[in-house]
């Protein structure tokens, strides 16, 4: 087994590699803070849930906090690349390798596939693990995916999403750390979307994938009585409307909701079920470093409310509770589960709005925790973890999780 020690090297918030130990750690770490509920004592016949997304961020969130929480069985779905002789795996890879070790020694049947979602070839090896495996049933689907690129299984045709605003070019501040993790506020301009960008950014990050796996899983039979289904979404402040919400990614996210009350008449017919889309609150993960802005925005909400920032196991930890009806939907208008309330309340956004306008360079370090984002980045891929030695030697050709058959 291949062992060396991994020293972080990455370029802006993407890392080349991903400390397999330290993404263990966090795993366990969550797993150790998830809080049990009633109902997750093994029994073998606990609900039987797919989430599709479970490596990282709230996909990795739903996964512990469903096994912790509710005593889920079931499948994880995600995309993760292995080891190679230049590169360790990806951080996916080892944080589900350590999930799947510890729902195994507690007793819970989940069982991790690794591959394209949007790929029929998938949703053909869930529904058919489904019945083999776990009853014929499913009572419980967490749809989140984050993704550049789909395919249209269909036509064959290749979508890219695209974060742009839409009308003119949108010019906001962001946050950047040099090699030496002190914090930079930069301007940047990002052009408006043209051509197809809304089109292609709806195909990829839009309801469109989402009511597809539950037409396939219907198709076969696979939806148990009141079968529940949430889409993870997100809104966030009018700081990052222009280049979020307004634009081409919140367009996609509309689509979204659309495709949650479409979904919502149909399985009310069908299984007395329902479809929801649930709007997290900010969190640090791969997918948001990448929008510009959102760093300067969540640090800045860290530096305003500190512990009190509810991080994404907490969030699904209530989600989960909503959706096995140990407490009610709390719905909005639109009919949206809302675990945002604590980011948007008003006087939480009128002092990261005043931060937002005071943020220079010179100023940042007063405004925000960079401490803690800059660690929570590294974080991401097994870096600057508490409890992990860093100068050792860690094995890295660490296996895809196995399932007996």
């Amino acid at each position: 087994m291949t062992e060396r020690v991994i020293t972080p090297r990455h370029r802006g918030f993407l890392f080349l590699d991903s400390h397999p130990a330290g993404c263990r750690r966090l795993v366990e770490d969550m797993w150790q803070a998830a809080v049990p509920g009633p109902a997750a004592t093994p029994t073998g016949d606990g609900p039987v849930a797919l989430v599709i997304g479970s490596s990282a961020g709230y996909g990795l969130a739903a996964t512990i906090a469903g096994l912790r929480r509710v005593g889920i069985r079931g499948i994880g779905v995600c995309f993760e690349k292995g080891p190679s002789e230049r590169r360790t795996a990806t951080a996916g890879w080892y944080r589900t390798a350590a999930t799947a070790e510890l729902a195994t020694q507690a007793g819970h049947d989940m069982v991790f596939l690794n591959g394209d979602a949007f790929a029929d070839e998938m949703k053909d090896q869930v529904a058919d693990l489904l019945k083999q495996r776990f009853g014929g049933r499913l009572d419980h689907l967490i749809y989140s995916v984050a993704a550049p690129r789909r395919t249209d299984p269909d036509t064959g045709a290749l979508y890219a999403s695209v974060l742009k605003p839409i009308g003119q070019a949108h010019r906001t501040k962001t946050l950047v750390f040099d090699d030496q993790g002190v914090g930079e506020i930069k301007e940047v301009e990002t052009q408006p979307a043209a051509g197809d960008d809304i089109e292609q950014t709806v195909a990829v990050m839009g309801g469109a994938d989402w009511e597809r796996w539950i037409d396939h899983l219907a198709d076969r039979g696979l939806l148990a009585d009141g079968f529940s289904t949430a889409a993870l979404s997100y809104i966030g402040s009018p700081l990052t409307a222009a280049i979020y919400r307004h634009g081409t990614i919140g367009t996609a996210k509309a689509h979204l909701e659309a495709t949650a009350r479409t979904l919502t008449e149909r399985l009310e017919k069908l299984v007395g079920g329902r479809a929801v889309t649930s709007v997290n609150g900010a969190a640090v993960t791969q997918s948001s470093t990448a929008i510009p802005g959102i760093a300067l925005y969540v640090g800045l909400l860290r530096g305003v409310l500190g512990e009190g920032l509810v991080p994404p196991l907490a969030q699904l930890t209530d989600l989960w509770d909503q959706l096995t009806g140990a407490r009610p939907l709390g719905l909005d208008d639109e009919g949206r589960v809302r675990l945002d309330t604590w980011e948007l309340a008003p006087e939480v956004q009128t002092a990261v709005a005043e931060r937002w306008q005071a943020a220079t360079t010179d100023t940042i370090a007063h405004l925000a925790d960079l401490d803690w984002f800059h660690a929570e980045v590294q974080r991401l891929y097994g870096f600057a973890v508490p409890g992990v030695d860093y100068t050792a030697p860690v094995a890295t050709d660490v296996p895809w999780p196995r399932h007996a058959s």
